[in-house]
């Protein structure tokens, strides 16, 4: 267990909504306002019953088009509503005992966000020229007249100057506004990893003296993590290193891939890289492939997840994605953010309530530490382990049994997954494409 996160954050399961998708709004804001966030309010009892705890939403106030073109930091997206109806969507889910997340998109505004058109307008005579990287001697490929740094290359993503106390206060007002009127419980920073390390420090001390147990959990691709994830900035960050291996090493029946990625971030030995970190784990989200459209072969659906939620992390679970829903990036962005009019329960469904429930229940799932037992190609069990509680997680992502033989330091255990019974004597059948989190006996 880290020193430095949340207890809360650490045990959650985290149910990730795309609200502009979801809700059918459409793809560039018109500037009518329709309630359409009201919508999520007939998710409540679907989330619950999934065993998911926390709902991480993405962007949500006004913007251009895809909500990462922020217009205005105080105002909810008009095709999704109302402040008004946001916050009493927001006590919905309080009520019902989830937590709420945000998306924070402080590195960069849309062309549409207000001081930028003030500075379109009055040019050098505006008093948030500063707000931005501008060059009145260059001009935009939208001829400005000016040239601006964007977000890498991405023109209508305005970069913001976070150098500037003024918009640090106004990005900072806002996240009090949001608490103040939402009551949420923390924030996903967009780009964290484009973000300054002195301006993450000044956020986390500013979220810190907010709220208590507030959650700053940032979007990081590659390079060392705990650059950004540590007492002193994010208290979680993206796993994308093992989002990686959790589907290839299916896709080429290689566990060793993952095996090998686990053991680098978590394993026992003293040179291993993320020991504690509570990473945030992933099959996919609204930047990548469904997961459904990523395997080659549907049956390793189960221990794709059955390994998501074993593994040291934070497990989150994208919309759609838990009936099985399919998705590809060649066909756009819209196509891995559709509008749902109302969820699907089906056995996929089932089968991840079945795993959070067994992660809920416990610790050792949560907080323990990761040590590989058993590793071929097709088959991965590890342990996680705390002071009062042992557990191995044994995934097959083969089409036939596999019988396993190893120490497992004790002769039964119970299947956390099923409640079945396991005793280790002659070796532990594996049943095809499965997973097991057996609760050993001691």
């Amino acid at each position: 267990m880290s020193h430095f996160c949340p207890r809360w954050f650490e045990e959650a399961v985290l149910y990730q909504i795309y609200p502009l998708g979801l809700c059918g709004a459409p793809p560039e804001s018109d500037g009518l306002t329709q309630p359409r966030i009201r919508r999520l309010a007939g998710w409540i009892d679907h989330i619950k019953s999934l065993g998911a705890d926390t709902v991480l939403l993405n962007p949500v106030f006004q913007s251009d088009r895809h909500g990462y073109d922020t217009r205005d930091y105080f105002q909810l997206d008009c095709r999704l509503g109302a402040n008004e109806d946001f916050a009493a969507l927001c006590q919905d889910f309080h009520s019902a005992g989830l937590r709420v997340l945000l998306d924070g998109v402080f590195h960069h505004v849309g062309r549409g966000f207000w001081a930028f058109r003030d500075v379109q307008e009055k040019r050098w005579d505006s008093p948030y020229k500063d707000w931005f990287h501008i060059d009145f001697n260059g001009d935009s490929c939208f001829h400005d007249g000016f040239w601006y740094e964007g977000w890498e290359g991405h023109y209508e993503l305005v970069k913001l100057n976070l150098k500037n106390p003024q918009v640090e206060e106004h990005q900072f007002a806002a996240i009090r506004a949001w608490v103040e009127q939402f009551d949420i419980d923390g924030l996903r920073l967009d780009v964290a990893y484009s973000l300054d390390v002195d301006y993450l420090r000044r956020l986390r001390a500013f979220t810190d003296a907010l709220k208590p147990d507030f959650v700053l959990m940032g979007e990081t691709l590659h390079g060392d993590y705990n650059r950004w994830c540590n007492d002193q900035a994010c208290h979680s960050v993206t796993n994308y290193e093992c989002y990686k291996g959790l589907w290839s090493s299916f896709n080429s029946l290689n566990l060793f891939e993952i095996g090998h990625s686990l053991n680098r971030q978590f394993g026992p030995e003293p040179w291993t890289v993320y020991k504690g970190l509570p990473l945030v784990s992933f099959l996919d989200n609204h930047d990548v492939e469904r997961i459904a459209s990523q395997l080659a072969d549907k049956n390793h659906l189960r221990p794709a997840y059955g390994l998501l939620f074993g593994m040291p992390g934070v497990p989150a679970v994208y919309y759609g994605s838990e009936w099985g829903m399919e998705g590809r990036k060649r066909d756009g962005d819209a196509a891995l953010r559709p509008a749902v009019e109302a969820p699907v329960s089906n056995d996929l469904t089932a089968y991840l309530a079945a795993l959070a429930a067994a992660r809920h229940k416990s610790p050792a799932l949560s907080h323990g530490s990761y040590r590989t037992v058993l590793l071929t190609n097709r088959q991965l069990i590890f342990e996680r382990r705390t002071e009062e509680q042992r557990v191995l997680v044994a995934v097959n992502a083969d089409s036939q049994d596999y019988t396993a033989h190893f120490d497992a330091g004790c002769g039964r255990a119970t299947d956390l997954i099923t409640g079945r019974l396991h005793d280790f004597g002659g070796g532990s059948v594996l049943p095809p494409y499965s997973a097991a989190y057996w609760l050993m006996e001691r």
